[in-house]
């Protein structure tokens, strides 16, 4: 006696399996396309944080120097110093009389680090900046560690760390935007960053 077939008791077809598995397929590619774009967000949150933070200390670094100190003077007979799109070392005399070679760039590394001996333990983070100087026309890396204990260390190294590098320059002009003042621009660029991270910002002092 044949037994007739019962709806309920059917299985998935083919079809139906392989249509299931294409919208498995797409909902996991999606889930990993976001998780790629969020990484990606995150680093790029990262370096233009970076960027702003040592964009914002370098102009305070230029902010410092006496108003006839060669690192901020502009030399009499010229409307500015440095350069915004070129790397310049130059010898400048401030109509004072004070003269000094000054580069107007300069690399910058941050890094965190552990283990060194300002920090209070190998597992604790140190924020370690290294800036680079011309000196006696060979370059000179200068690192600081920062210790979350308020610790400072520096060193100095003729080779460059490793990391990321971001490019800072500058330039000052003279009676701008009104006599009597200078304005200082810095620049700062990652061209390694993905996307390539760039910033200027302008400050007025006397």
């Amino acid at each position: 006696m044949s037994v007739p077939n019962n709806p309920d008791n059917s299985g998935f077809t083919l079809i139906e399996v392989s249509i299931a598995s294409l919208i498995l397929i797409s909902a996991l590619l999606g889930v990993g396309l976001l998780i790629t774009k969020m990484t990606l967000g995150a680093s790029t949150s990262k370096d233009m944080s970076s960027a702003a933070v040592l964009l914002s200390e370098k102009i305070e670094d230029l902010n410092r120097w006496d108003v006839d100190d060669p690192h901020i003077c502009v030399p009499a007979g010229h409307a500015n110093a440095g350069s915004l799109t070129a790397d310049i070392t130059q010898t400048t005399t401030c109509s004072q009389g004070a003269s000094a070679s000054i580069s107007y760039d300069d690399d910058v590394y941050p890094n965190l680090t552990d283990g060194s001996n300002v920090c209070p333990d190998p597992s604790a983070g140190c924020f370690a900046e290294t800036v680079s100087s011309m000196v006696g026309g060979n370059p000179v890396y200068t690192t600081t560690v920062h210790s979350p204990n308020g610790i400072l260390q520096t060193t100095s190294s003729s080779s460059p760390p490793t990391g990321a590098t971001f490019h800072r320059r500058w330039i000052i002009e003279a009676d701008s935007p009104i006599t009597g003042v200078r304005r200082v621009t810095v620049t700062i660029s990652n061209p390694t960053a993905t996307p390539p991270v760039s910033f200027q910002m302008t400050a007025v002092r006397p």
